[in-house]
């Protein structure tokens, strides 16, 4: 990374973090719900677009996030702040016997199976009284909480939650999992035979992923003090990373950021105009998805592919003596295969 790229990065850090300062409380709010929603989109993009593996059932552990943060505050004691922790720690923890059932799923019907998973956590708690059933729960503890020290500190959660995102975004494509993971993206088959342990790196990047996810499903529903199970397990999460991620750019760690930007100027904007607001979401996807298949940072990018704050790492180039059938399937190779599990 360039030294100007992080002097800018630096200045929105410094500006973010002293937003509860000079900005109002409903802007620190709309931040704390930016911030949430960039940390799943960058989670789900980095499992998806990075890695080809496609969960529609995301939202699960943003409902899981959530009921952990109240459960260890309501039945323990714990501090709702730190009851955020443990929120990422049980969704981290449900996501190993959770992948272990759906990874026995390929292609569209692991995505179909995820989603089916999410279903029965929900009805889970749907039919368990002690956390509220059907009618939600309230974070008492939360509500009992100075509103504007409350406010304040939801918000530099939140913010925690989106940068600890982009660092594991970051560690992750400069490392040699990123190189496997999107190896494996392009061809599981392919990733195999060159010695890549596949069900290892799947499983761990999808519990990496569900356990940020259940950290940013913690602190968004921090934020609003109530939970309600059709809501916190509801598919409209998943569906939101899905569509910021694809219009931003599949693939990318500029796409989430410029996507999720996109979304909120857009809901800010068009609200007020009731259901015309969610017909201008749904071209503006068609667009995207039809015409500008790399997004608005392909587009910003003038088509050419890549990440400009992380670029990847590149394999080192085959010694010439190999021959061109054995360069072929090596590190350098590319394939138009694409798997989406």
């Amino acid at each position: 990374m360039r030294r100007a790229e992080l002097g800018f990065l630096w200045c929105c850090f410094v500006a973010l973090a002293a937003a509860p300062f000079w900005a109002g409380e409903g802007i620190v709010r709309k931040l704390v719900a930016f911030l949430t929603v960039l940390a799943m989109v960058q989670l789900w993009n980095l499992m998806a677009g990075f890695g080809g593996v496609v969960s529609v059932g995301q939202q699960a552990y943003v409902g899981i996030g959530a009921y952990a943060m109240w459960s260890a505050s309501a039945w323990f004691g714990i501090s709702p702040f730190l009851g955020v922790l443990v929120g990422g720690a049980v969704a981290g923890l449900l996501a190993i016997p959770t992948s272990r059932l759906a990874f026995r799923l390929k292609g569209a019907y692991f995505a179909v199976g995820t989603w089916v998973i999410a279903e029965v956590y929900r009805l889970l708690v749907v039919n368990f009284s002690q956390m509220g059933s059907g009618t939600g729960v309230t974070i008492s503890a939360a509500v009992r909480m100075d509103r504007e020290m409350r406010g304040n500190v939801t918000y530099w959660l939140a913010l925690a939650v989106a940068l600890a995102a982009f660092l594991v975004v970051y560690l992750v494509l400069r490392s040699r999992v990123g190189i496997a993971l999107t190896a494996i993206r392009d061809s599981d088959v392919a990733a195999g035979s060159l010695g890549v342990d596949v069900g290892r790196v799947k499983l761990w990047i999808y519990i990496v992923c569900s356990a940020g996810t259940g950290l940013a499903g913690a602190v968004a529903y921090l934020s609003v003090l109530r939970i309600q199970p059709d809501a916190a397990f509801s598919v409209n999460w998943s569906s939101l990373m899905i569509f910021l991620a694809v219009i931003g750019g599949l693939g990318t760690i500029e796409g989430p950021i410029i996507g999720t930007v996109i979304f909120f100027v857009l809901q800010e904007t068009l609200y007020r105009y009731g259901s015309l607001y969610l017909i201008v979401l749904g071209l503006f996807a068609v667009i995207i998805t039809v015409w500008l298949p790399q997004g608005v940072w392909g587009v910003i990018r003038g088509g050419r592919s890549g990440n400009v704050l992380v670029p990847h790492r590149v394999p080192p180039a085959l010694p010439a003596s190999l021959s061109p059938a054995v360069a072929a399937t090596g590190p350098g190779a590319s394939t138009n295969s694409t798997s989406t599990n």
